[in-house]
């Protein structure tokens, strides 16, 4: 293991390596917030994707599957490690609808870093090479989050929203009164997440339908996706991530062909 620091970034480098040559678990320290870095030197695919500590277990397996799933390893994953999942990614303050931890209303303050922080730093970091293309994506309410960014900021190409809490109150309300900026928009459910017996949760079928109705309506986003999954809202999480950012990276590599 080696450690070093240039600027705000603290780096740790493991070693291991996994399919393809993309670096495994390149753990870095960026303006404070903890990063893994996936990739493979000169990938002009950034994909951004905000976890908590139980991500981690299925992280590499993620990464492995989008490779295979866009038979492409031209991508870097930068993974942030969230401290407090239900401030940090919602869009605005809600009462909790399962548990009893409220909903704190911080994505400004995540996004405001992604956009500040995390971009800048890639951007230097790859200094030199091609055009590079940004994706957020997410799952649960992460999925939520980058929904959400896409109407607040233009920066990202294409957005991955796996099973995504658009249950979330006052979503639907949000959209109506918004303009996606992003080209790309993936989006999936499982097949059984709203067949769950809380009435707020219940929603997400509902809403996400609506989602796609509003942007199929608006023509705000040329290329959309709303795709079905089996089983519930926890059934092959890593797999569906995965589909998610495979999705967005084959439409980038189809649009240069044409």
């Amino acid at each position: 293991m080696k450690i070093g620091r240039q600027g705000d970034v603290e780096h740790e480098f493991t070693g291991k390596s996994i399919s393809g040559g993309i670096i495994l678990r390149n753990e870095e320290f960026i303006c404070g917030k903890k990063c893994f870095v996936y990739e493979n030197g000169s990938s002009s695919n950034i994909l951004i994707q905000p976890i908590d500590k139980h991500d981690l277990e299925n992280l590499d397996e993620e990464v492995e599957k989008i490779g295979e799933l866009s038979d492409n390893k031209n991508f870097t994953l930068y993974a942030i490690l969230t401290c407090d999942w239900n401030r940090e990614l919602s869009p605005w303050k809600a009462p909790a609808v399962f548990g009893s931890e409220d909903f704190k209303g911080g994505a400004e303050e995540t996004l405001k870093y992604i956009e500040q922080d995390l971009l800048p730093y890639i951007q230097d970091k790859c200094a030199g090479q091609k055009v590079l293309k940004c994706y957020l994506g997410g799952y649960s309410l992460a999925g939520l989050f980058a929904l959400w960014a896409a109407y607040r900021t233009d920066v990202f190409a294409g957005i991955a929203a796996a099973s995504p809490s658009v249950w979330f109150p006052g979503w639907t309300d949000f959209i109506e009164r918004q303009s996606i900026k992003s080209r790309f928009v993936y989006m999936s459910i499982g097949d059984k997440e709203e067949k769950t017996k809380n009435p707020v949760m219940a929603k997400v079928g509902e809403n996400i339908r609506y989602t796609e109705k509003v942007l199929k309506e608006s023509g705000q986003s040329p290329c959309y996706i709303l795709e079905y999954n089996k089983g519930n809202h926890f059934k092959d999480c890593c797999g569906r991530m995965a589909k998610a950012f495979a999705w967005l990276c084959i439409q980038n590599n189809s649009k240069k062909m044409q």
